[in-house]
């Protein structure tokens, strides 16, 4: 098995559409700290798992410097934007999102 690691730092704002009262319910930003994880059995015909450049491309070139509420389908939790992450890129099977030193979600799916 292959495996690659990307990390991403990912500026945007958000607000979160809660069942309670927050202050996240406010519109706010967050400098993300994005990892994302890949495996394949074999290499692509280029000899990668996926192109570094490509991960970028799909994930911060979607969410950097954006209201994550308006690109995004989603309440955009920490942890749902892990999922969204591993769902745009077919051999991603985790993702962890910071939202800060002490705050950190992930995704990863079950083999």
């Amino acid at each position: 098995m292959y495996y690659i690691k990307k990390e991403l730092e990912i500026s945007a704002s958000h607000h979160l559409e809660l069942s309670y009262e927050s202050k996240c319910a406010r519109v706010h930003g967050h400098n993300w700290r994005v990892t994302v994880y890949c495996k394949s059995k074999e290499l692509n015909r280029d000899g990668m798992v996926e192109d570094f450049g490509h991960i970028k491309k799909k994930i911060h070139g979607v969410l950097d410097h954006a209201d994550l509420n308006e690109v995004l389908p989603f309440n955009p939790t920490a942890e749902n934007i892990a999922r969204w992450i591993v769902e745009q890129i077919p051999t991603c099977y985790k993702a962890v999102v910071r939202e800060s030193a002490n705050n950190i979600a992930w995704y990863e799916e079950d083999e």
